[in-house]
């Protein structure tokens, strides 16, 4: 806590001698308030979310959505590299060995997340998003009730009555090179948006490039006053090159190594994404709204590992729709989502060894299987204001979800074939609020779940467990917003307290294998603190700092394996202070300087805690210009440095790690040393 003190000592000595800087008028401070976004919120009701928009965006490299997203407290993405990030929300998921689950994610209001809960946020390009939304924990009701919650991820919304062309272009160190073009267009009963983007970089470390291209397609038709039919495509190319984890020796003395058998095999993901979805919002009447939406996802996966050659497709499809009206002064919604993938893999042999140092070479078959995954959840609220200033939200969730596995490889006694159907679930939830004159409390109660991923019901052998089971919990969270000197300063603060009962453990077994099992009771309990001030120092200078602390007290409550009582050790894979700081400066020409830095507190790495990784504290800024050049142009300038201080920290961790074949452990994806980038973006205005 000593090393990051100095940045809160900054922050809230700068707001104290702020709060007696008086602004002039009324129309100064709506001057000063263009730093904030007006996102609106996709939360249904009372339910408290948090929001990060394009202000937020622009302080970072257009490539890094993880330090955006982080910004958030009680969220944290570890990116081991930009196609592998891992998101935890008050420490849920952080268990996960790679990539997101144990939460819902959306795009433009439609599920992204796959039949067994897992979800790829790189699959979407980030100058693209215009908002991200975070619910957590699982009081979302109508975004599925999931232990970490709901990730809402929103595009840029076209400009009313305008036609717009720009290019944003940027270029970096380690060869890196991006280019967003889009085209939009708004009119009366007519929207389109249409973007490409390519990104090509070698990366930090050994075997770290990566090449992307990838079209955005949303548009709106009304068909009527009261009826408005979308589509939505979105697909991205990519091939990324793997350097995996390090051991502690080669991560302290050279982070830019590869491990060196995913740099002899040469190992890499391929990834063709597609989504298409169709949405129609009916106002039916008055007080009666409906959104449904009908989508298809395809995802080609081709993955050459040091261990096999894994070949994927998965195809999903499902439709979600959700009613919302009011009846006198009671607020409902309703709806439902169906979610249904074939997911279908085969490994191969690799050989790489026999392969004269040219990388992977495919060889014999190893397995062929097909799983069959259906997810049915149904959704209501009801919220009833008491008074003007006190409200209560009723919630019910119900969660169906059903495995069926096809051995496609072995036949007779050795075939595994099998179905694994969950018991449904309830899920209800209660949420209070009261607002104030300067700002809201809230209070909530709700039950969340949990699905296990597909290596957590599936043996090392590819039998399905009988006996794995959703893990389940209950979330009690208080929190509130203030605004204390008027719109200047802002305030949010919120303690939670969850038991996770069937913890989900992925026990690693082999270099691809592992046994999935429930064993036993988390706590997750925390505090989350978010600040920001907005100072006028001047007609044209605009000073604003902020401050996200999060504190997590997670710990085990109930967990033997085998032999090994871990009960009270903290959480696996969970800082237990984090900071996210920073400082902008803007001035009235167009400038405006941004300077943000993290903390990150020291992770267990292990469940007995024999080992923790080391804090760090990263530094990053970036300047912007604009300006608007007549009556159609407009030109974006910028320039930026990640990690000023060039420190070799852990960006993302693989926790209980396992050496094979005499190698030592590797827990560490290394985080990118000092870099450097810059862009220019060009607008053209009808």
């Amino acid at each position: 806590m000593k090393i990051f003190r100095p940045f809160l000592f900054i922050f809230f000595t700068t707001t104290l001698v702020a709060q007696e800087v008086q602004l002039d008028s009324v129309t100064q401070l709506d001057e000063v308030i263009v730093l904030e976004d007006a996102v609106p919120k996709k939360a249904t009701g009372i339910t408290a979310s948090s929001i990060v928009g394009p202000s937020t965006f622009e302080k970072f490299n257009p490539v890094d959505i993880a330090s955006a997203i982080n910004q958030i407290s009680g969220v944290y993405i570890l990116s081991g590299a930009l196609n592998t990030n891992r998101i935890t929300i008050r420490g849920v998921g952080a268990r996960t060995p790679f990539g997101t689950d144990k939460l819902r994610l959306y795009f433009n209001g439609i599920p992204v997340t796959n039949g067994t809960g897992s979800s790829t946020i790189e699959a979407f390009d980030f100058e693209n998003l215009g908002a991200v939304e975070v619910i957590k924990g699982p009081k979302g009701t109508t975004f599925g009730g999931n232990l970490g919650g709901a990730v809402l991820l929103n595009t840029l919304p076209s400009e009313t009555n305008l036609t717009r062309i720009s290019n944003s272009f940027t270029i970096g160190s380690y060869n890196m090179l991006k280019d967003n073009l889009s085209f939009s267009h708004q009119e009366k009963n007519f929207n389109l948006r249409l973007s490409y983007n390519h990104l090509e970089t070698d990366g930090f470390r050994q075997n770290n490039g990566l090449t992307r291209d990838g079209v955005l397609l949303n548009t709106n038709f009304n068909l009527n006053a009261k009826s408005e039919l979308g589509i939505l495509i979105n697909y991205i190319d990519f091939r990324a090159h793997i350097p995996s984890s390090l051991n502690q020796t080669d991560f302290s003395e050279n982070p830019r190594l590869a491990a060196a058998n995913w740099l002899a095999a040469r190992g890499f993901e391929d990834n063709k994404y597609t989504l298409t979805g169709l949405y129609h919002n009916w106002q039916i009447t008055d007080k009666f709204k409906n959104t449904t939406s009908i989508f298809y996802t395809y995802l080609d996966h081709y993955e050459p590992r040091p261990f096999n050659i894994l070949d994927e497709i998965t195809n999903g499809y499902g439709f979600r729709s959700l009613f919302e009206g009011n009846w006198g002064t009671f607020n409902y919604s309703f709806g439902g989502e169906l979610y249904k993938d074939e997911y279908e893999w085969s490994t191969y042999r690799n050989l790489f060894r026999d392969n004269d140092g040219d990388g992977s070479l495919q060889g014999n078959q190893l397995s062929q299987n097909k799983e069959f995954r259906t997810q049915l959840n149904l959704f209501g609220t009801l919220m009833y204001p008491f008074t003007e200033d006190f409200s209560v939200q009723l919630g019910l969730g119900f969660n169906q979800t059903d495995y069926d596995f096809r051995d496609l490889f072995n036949t007779g006694d050795e075939n595994t074939s099998a179905e694994r159907n969950f018991d449904p679930i309830l899920l209800p939830s209660v949420g209070l609020q009261y607002q104030f004159e300067k700002g809201q409390l809230y209070a909530n109660a709700s039950r969340g779940f949990s699905n296990p991923s597909l290596e957590e019901t599936l043996t090392p052998d590819g039998i399905i467990n009988p006996d794995i089971a959703q893990e389940t919990g209950m979330s009690y969270e208080l929190g509130g917003q203030w605004r204390p000197i008027g719109r200047k300063l802002s305030l949010g603060l919120a303690l939670y307290h969850m038991n996770i009962n069937n913890l989900l453990v992925a026990q690693r077994v082999g270099e691809d294998q592992f046994i999935g099992r429930n064993a036993g009771e988390t706590r997750h309990q925390g505090l989350e603190l978010d600040a920001k001030y907005i100072l006028r120092l001047s007609e044209t200078l605009v000073l604003s700092p902020y401050l996200s602390y999060t504190l997590n007290d997670h710990s085990f409550v109930d967990f033997v394996d085998e032999d090994n009582d871990f009960s009270g050790n903290p959480l696996t894979g969970v800082p237990k202070h984090r900071v996210s700081s920073g400082l902008t400066v803007h001035h009235t020409n167009g400038f405006r300087l941004n300077l943000t830095h993290q903390f990150v507190d020291e992770i267990p790495l292990t469940d007995a805690n024999t080992l923790r990784s080391e804090s760090f504290n990263v530094f990053h800024a970036k300047l912007n210009y604009r300006s608007q050049l007549g009556d159609h142009f407009s030109l974006g300038l910028n320039v930026g440095i990640n990690n000023l201080f060039n420190t070799n920290y852990a960006q993302s961790v693989l926790i209980n790690a396992v050496g094979f074949g005499g190698s030592l452990p590797r827990y560490f994806y290394p985080g990118n040393g000092r870099n450097y980038y810059g862009g220019l973006r060009l607008g053209y205005s009808l």
